[in-house]
């Protein structure tokens, strides 16, 4: 990027923050937006407030002002629509693909949808329906109506003649469907291979077996799915196997971004914000935290009792105190590691509700040999400065909540999955909890009986 588009961004940041935007800070924005590329644009509108968004995007010409719309996230979309008013937002509403358009409607209020849905043309307002018909964690609500199919008895000529008409209609023309009667999908053709063969082939000895998905799907696995065959598009079909619509890589992308984003927030204890950090409110930033800190400040009630309930093993031996932030951070780390690792292979599928049995053997080993290690340096450590009695209290102990932690940690992920509920909420936060809580029982079980308290 050059120094001058710096320099423009910098001078656009400064003239949106200005209290008083008159006709000729508009006609500065408009200049300096001409110099900026889409994406920075894109990045500008996102990140800032909507008020300021509203105005930059206003100078916008009518084909920026779309390619800048549709890489923003759907619930700034929303936000910005509401700012907005005139017959540009029509148009831009008009312009975006029906499943793009489907995300933007999920966001907005019922009436404002209504609103809008009258104002598109019947034909793009059947298609909109059609993906709105979907539950929100369907695939089907992230297909493209728009296909460009080809017909089983057609051979490579029509079918080339047929794409050059109707090229700019679909949304990819890379795979290409091939229907039998009753639209059924019968095969793929890659555009290359039609474009490369013989004009009298068939297209039935072109195409290939195709790698479709039931549009009532959950999203995220077909799109891990996808990625994992390293498709181009997938064709999306009922539980007929009808051709309905088409996947297409760009909304693959957006779910597998959307969904580790909420494993990633939820996995440390918080809600994922549905826009970028700089144009969210200090009250949704709150809100996105405070339900999981208030969780997690009532389940660390659990471990405050434990240590109540064992406050006079702590005043017949005050050294054991000094090593409970040890342990408890030991065992918590220990757990989520594990619940990191096995969230992860649910998610890509390495990993099956079925394997739970396998999976808790091989966490059982990997902490108890983990706790070998440590438990071994904490024994050495800890008995060289207060004697090898407490030391073996300190080393039996990491070795017991490491492999406690570690089980437990693969375990809950998986349980998570089974009862349908999302692994990362029971991983890292929960965890953490049960395993101080936990650890501390199993440190004062264990001191009890080795230094013979009462």
């Amino acid at each position: 990027m050059t120094v001058d588009v710096h320099t423009a961004i910098e001078q656009l940041e400064d003239e949106l923050a200005s209290s008083h935007l008159d006709s000729a800070h508009l006609d500065v924005i408009n200049s300096l937006a001409k110099q900026i590329p889409t994406h920075e644009l894109t990045r500008l509108v996102s990140n800032r407030p909507i008020v300021q968004s509203a105005v930059l995007f206003r100078v916008l010409k009518k084909d920026e002002a779309l390619a800048v719309f549709e890489n923003l996230p759907p619930s700034y979309q929303a936000d910005l629509i509401q700012a907005l008013r005139g017959p540009d937002v029509a148009e831009i509403i008009e312009g975006l693909d029906p499943d793009d358009r489907a995300e933007l409607f999920g966001e907005l209020p019922a009436i404002v949808v209504k609103s809008m849905m009258k104002g598109l043309s019947h034909d793009e307002r059947t298609k909109t329906s059609i993906v709105l018909g979907y539950p929100r964690e369907a695939i089907g609500r992230y297909m493209s109506p728009e296909v460009l199919s080809l017909h089983d008895d057609w051979d490579a000529r029509r079918a080339l003649e047929v794409v050059r008409e109707r090229i700019h209609e679909p949304e990819t023309v890379y795979l290409l469907p091939v229907l039998a009667r009753g639209r059924t999908l019968a095969g793929v053709v890659s555009l290359r291979t039609l474009v490369g063969a013989s004009p009298d082939t068939p297209v039935t000895e072109l195409m290939r077996e195709p790698s479709s998905v039931e549009a009532m799907t959950d999203r995220e696995d077909a799109a891990r799915s996808f990625l994992d065959q390293r498709l181009i598009a997938m064709p999306v079909v009922d539980a007929e196997n009808r051709l309905l619509g088409i996947l297409t890589m760009d909304d693959v992308l957006d779910i597998i971004d959307e969904e580790d984003a909420e494993d990633a927030a939820r996995g440390s204890g918080s809600e994922p914000l549905d826009r970028s950090y700089m144009s969210s409110t200090i009250m949704q930033i709150v809100k996105s935290r405070i339900v999981w800190l208030l969780v997690l400040a009532v389940s660390a009630v659990l471990t405050v009792q434990v240590l109540d309930l064992y406050e006079d093993r702590l005043s017949q031996v005050v050294a054991l105190a000094l090593f409970i932030p040890l342990l408890t951070g030991t065992g918590g780390n220990a757990g989520n590691q594990a619940a990191t690792t096995v969230t992860r292979a649910l998610a890509v599928g390495e990993v099956r509700v079925r394997d739970l049995m396998m999976v808790m053997w091989r966490e059982v080993r990997v902490g108890a040999s983990l706790g070998l290690v440590l438990g071994s340096l904490g024994f050495l450590i800890s008995g060289a400065i207060y004697g090898f009695q407490l030391g073996s209290v300190i080393g039996l102990t990491l070795l017991c909540i490491c492999t406690m932690a570690a089980s437990v940690g693969g375990l809950m992920p998986i349980l998570a999955k089974k009862v349908g509920a999302d692994p990362a909420v029971f991983s890292n936060p929960f965890i953490s909890t049960f395993c101080d809580a936990t650890g501390l029982i199993i440190y004062f079980t264990i001191a009890t009986v080795n230094l013979g308290l009462h």
